[in-house]
């Protein structure tokens, strides 16, 4: 399916997305920023969020700002405080990317460690889990709010040796149908994207012999996540959606 908004769709729209320094939340971050809207950069490292700052300035797009937060530490606190920060510098909120993920350690399923397990659960589905329940009031508040999550294959069914990170993704969608099911009656659209195979350093880190220039960039499956927080996509939720869908 072909994906098309408006040049300017997101004008004047507010737009948190995490994991925003490098991969698919950095490319994600321009593409919001240059269809119009003020982009928050949240990651961990800071260095790599200033350099997509800085490329979003010198484009000329709406000047961005940056959270520093890494979510495998961050509590409920933190998350309140973000909100409060991002009230008080913008009064609103307009959609989140929950782009920022983990992959975890690749193993059969009965040596799983359990140190890694939690590490995986508590970025890819508590941490999400809190940051979403810390931004429901102001999203609720806007005329037409988005909560896009990010899903995997493995997530669909799963698949061998793939057991912390399929699980979370399991998890993941089960959270977005469920804040889907909640939502419908609002202005707040619920829905979930599969990226698919795509040339990222998780990507490379899971499979570390694949020739990557086989695969799409960041850039190649951004008409999906720009659908996804338009004013276009005001009929889509509860949804669960391949980037690369299978022809």
């Amino acid at each position: 399916m072909e994906y098309q908004i408006a040049a300017d769709s997101l004008k004047n729209r507010v737009i948190l997305v995490t994991g925003a320094g490098d991969g698919i939340g950095r490319q994600a971050a321009l593409s919001y920023a240059a269809h119009g809207a003020t982009v928050i950069l949240l990651g961990r490292t800071v260095a790599k969020l200033e350099a997509v700052y800085d490329e979003i300035e010198t484009l000329g797009y709406p000047q961005p700002a940056i959270i520093p937060l890494d979510l495998k530490g961050a509590t409920k606190k933190n998350y309140i405080d973000m909100v409060e920060t991002i009230s008080d510098q913008f009064g609103r909120l307009d959609g989140v990317l929950h782009n920022a993920g983990l992959l975890g350690v690749l193993s059969p399923f009965d040596q799983l460690d359990e140190g890694s397990f939690d590490d995986v659960m508590q970025v890819n589905v508590k941490a999400q889990m809190l940051l979403t329940q810390a931004v429901l009031p102001l999203l609720k508040q806007a005329d037409d709010a988005r909560l896009v999550f990010t899903t995997s294959t493995v997530g669909h069914v799963g698949r061998a040796f793939w057991g912390s990170y399929a699980i979370s993704k399991f998890a993941t969608e089960g959270m977005m149908q469920v804040l889907a099911d909640e939502l419908s009656n609002t202005h707040v659209r619920v829905n979930a994207i599969n990226p698919g195979g795509t040339r990222t350093g998780m990507r490379a880190q899971a499979f570390p012999a694949e020739d990557s220039s086989l695969l799409k960039t960041p850039l190649d499956i951004m008409p999906l996540y720009l659908f996804l927080m338009a004013p276009e996509s005001k009929d889509v939720n509860g949804q669960c959606i391949d980037a690369q869908p299978k022809h």
